[in-house]
């Protein structure tokens, strides 16, 4: 996350999306792989505890901390700041919140990974349903890779298609077609609502990392600033899915996938409307 900055700075901002997607499609392989690795450790019948999962995690854990400390001794080129003079961005009188892509950004952020997050927690209880899969949760587990799977797939795609095509009517049209596919899965039953679901991975590909880089455009010196509210706005992965839960609790799982419909209704707005940079007078 840390690095999205950097990478939407390393060359002209009209490509910055289509690298973010590039970079962040590898992010996509360890949510693909994870869900065959969990299944099988968590949810197979040789595993009785889940304290048989310390180790491997505990492994994993190492060798990230070992492959941070080889990173860190690389080091990276100072991107200058780029100055907007339309914008006077990042002199003494400007302020972060005075630019409304990144207000809006900020939270389209935080619907798109409440959205993302709240569609795969809950897609090994779904696909266990009768009326959907009636699977067990082992097996569901594994159609779970395909779900982050298409956002892997999605995303590569994604970086050649944005090297030519408007980076705000692509966010708009990629949450109009997830927002779709939840809405024919919640009105359906059987294979067409379980692959329904599974597509939405695909359209989801293109949205943390566009949504990121349309929010910081145009920030200049204040894109530090800018990125860290960008980052902070994760915080929907967790409260978002909270809030479906109690929603599936009280009016069941199937129906409480409008709650991720509604954030992409947001993320519509956003690339058509709200990613628009415009700045605030100094009167507001």
């Amino acid at each position: 996350m840390s690095a999205n900055p950097y990478v939407a700075a390393l060359g002209p901002a009209e490509k910055s999306s289509s690298r973010l997607n590039l970079v962040q499609a590898l992010n996509s392989l360890g949510t693909t792989v994870g869900p065959w690795v969990g299944g099988f450790l968590i949810l197979s019948g040789a595993s009785s505890e889940a304290s048989t999962v310390k180790l491997p995690y505990f492994g994993i854990a190492v060798l990230l901390g070992l492959l941070a400390l080889v990173i860190a001794r690389f080091p990276f080129p100072v991107i200058a700041q780029i100055e907007d003079s339309s914008h006077h961005a990042g002199s003494a009188v400007d302020s972060v919140w005075r630019h409304r892509n990144l207000v809006f950004g900020a939270g389209g952020i935080f619907v798109y990974v409440g959205a993302e997050v709240a569609i795969g927690s809950f897609l090994v209880n779904y696909f266990m349903q009768p009326d959907i899969a009636g699977l067990t949760a082992q097996a569901a587990s594994k159609y779970v890779s395909l779900y982050w799977g298409g956002a892997m797939v999605g995303r590569f795609i994604g970086a050649a298609l944005l090297r030519k095509i408007p980076t705000g009517p692509a966010v708009g049209v990629a949450a109009i077609a997830a927002g779709l596919l939840v809405t024919t899965s919640i009105f359906s039953t059987g294979s067409v609502a379980m692959w329904s679901i599974l597509a939405v991975g695909l359209f989801n590909s293109i949205l943390f990392p566009s949504i990121f880089t349309l929010g910081i455009a145009g920030l200049g010196t204040l894109t530090g600033k800018a990125s860290g509210i960008m980052i902070a706005a994760i915080v929907g992965g967790a409260i978002i899915p909270l809030a479906q839960g109690f929603l599936a609790d009280h009016i069941g799982l199937h129906v409480a996938f409008f709650m991720p419909v509604l954030c992409y209704l947001y993320i519509v707005f956003y690339g058509f409307v709200g990613s628009k940079p415009r700045v605030a007078s100094l009167g507001m």
